[in-house]
């Protein structure tokens, strides 16, 4: 009889994977284009865990309160903005923005503890933003989501912006940051160069990518795109500036795309995109639009490509990585000082951590699969067996 002594290379992986935890991020959240919250009327939105209530009063300030009045329980999303209080729809209590009561109609006086939850709100590049903090302390002054170029130049498109629900924990969406193979396999592009820089609260990719000859097409104007260089960086939990440029022959174009979402609750999310096109000289006419347009459309089916992918994915906590796949470990470390309260942040979460992958063997393996793909293609056109 022979005895076969198990090795540790025999032990099958395990997949491990803890409960979704109950807190949500801290940092500032975009809820999208400021301007739909100023048509006097109520908005409701569904985020961290409860219904909010948002609404611009007669002074042009935006304000998220609690949705549900503390008076007896009345949605404030359906009642009526009045001056600058939202008006409760049951018995017309008002509340400002502060979250402080003005009003009872009916009554002498406001009782002292008729306060309800506010949200710190910031209005900037004509986007919304508010603050979450589980600890409920205001936001810092270094934790800042910077000014965008090209907002509201005259050489650059206004924001085209999409907004969609998905169904998984927003965790999910973090991981691109680092995931260098997965651009290829479901975005269809081709990196030759990227690099991942975390500090503070900044979790920064820096990917350049050729265009894949095998999937690329001139567009309707005729140009080439050779490729693109993209610095994109996460400002906190959930705001992501991308500054985007695409390499055409003979032209280089600059974009600016906004990757954001808010949590609805563990198991949901919104997710925005927006984008803005530089006005180039060689984009005549409304050119510059339809360009915005057609990034637009690429951008949104790569959302739609990582949500198929979400949709059937398991939760994974402890992910085995091999050398090409990038800091996945340290991208988390560095998010989950979102997770904690301020005294728990260990340096580990925000000491500045740099790492470039080595591109050799992905762009050997993928040169060739394009190859192979090309070969089919001039095939199947001839009609001759793959």
């Amino acid at each position: 009889m022979i005895h076969v002594t198990a090795t540790e290379s025999d032990a099958i992986r395990v997949i491990e994977a803890e409960a979704i935890p109950d807190r949500y991020a801290r940092g500032w959240h975009c809820l999208g284009l400021a301007e739909k919250f100023k048509d006097g009327k109520p908005h409701t939105v569904n985020a961290f865990g409860q219904k909010l209530v948002v609404f611009c009063g007669e002074d042009g300030k935006i304000n998220v309160l609690d949705a549900y009045c503390r008076h007896l329980g009345g949605d404030l999303s359906k009642g009526t903005v009045k001056g600058n209080e939202i008006a409760c729809p049951f018995h017309d209590w008002r509340w400002g923005g502060d979250g402080r009561c003005k009003k009872i109609p009916y009554s002498r006086r406001v009782p002292l503890r008729a306060r309800t939850a506010a949200w710190p709100t910031m209005e900037q590049d004509k986007l919304l933003f508010i603050w979450n903090d589980p600890e409920g302390n205001p936001p810092p002054p270094e934790v800042t989501i910077p000014r965008i170029k090209g907002v509201g130049q005259e050489d650059w498109t206004d924001w085209l912006w999409t907004e969609t629900i998905v169904h998984t924990n927003c965790r999910e969406i973090i991981d691109n940051v680092v995931d260098m193979a997965h651009f290829f396999y479901v975005h269809y592009s081709f990196p030759v160069y990227f690099k991942n820089i975390f500090e503070g609260h900044i979790a920064t990719q820096i990917m350049k990518g050729k265009s894949r000859p095998d999937i690329a097409k001139p567009d309707a104007d005729g140009n080439k795109m050779l490729g693109n260089t993209s610095v994109a960086s996460y400002y906190g939990p959930s705001f992501m500036i991308d500054e985007l440029t695409y390499h055409y022959e003979g032209f280089d174009l600059e974009s600016v795309l906004i990757n954001s979402h808010y949590p609805i609750d563990q198991n949901s999310f919104v997710l925005h995109s927006g984008i803005i096109v530089q006005r180039h000289p060689k984009l005549k006419g409304d050119a510059a639009e339809k360009v915005a347009q057609r990034l637009s459309r690429f951008i949104l089916k790569g959302f739609e490509q990582d949500i198929e992918i979400w949709r059937h994915k398991a939760r994974i906590d402890n992910p085995l990585l091999c050398e090409e796949d990038g800091p996945v470990y340290q991208l988390r470390r560095w998010y989950q000082q979102f997770y904690v309260d301020v005294a728990d942040v260990t340096p580990e979460m925000t000491d500045r951590f740099e790492y470039e992958i080595d591109t050799t063997r992905p762009v050997e393996a993928w040169t060739r699969e394009a190859e192979e793909n090309l070969a089919r293609q001039k095939a199947a056109a001839q009609g001759q067996p793959a």
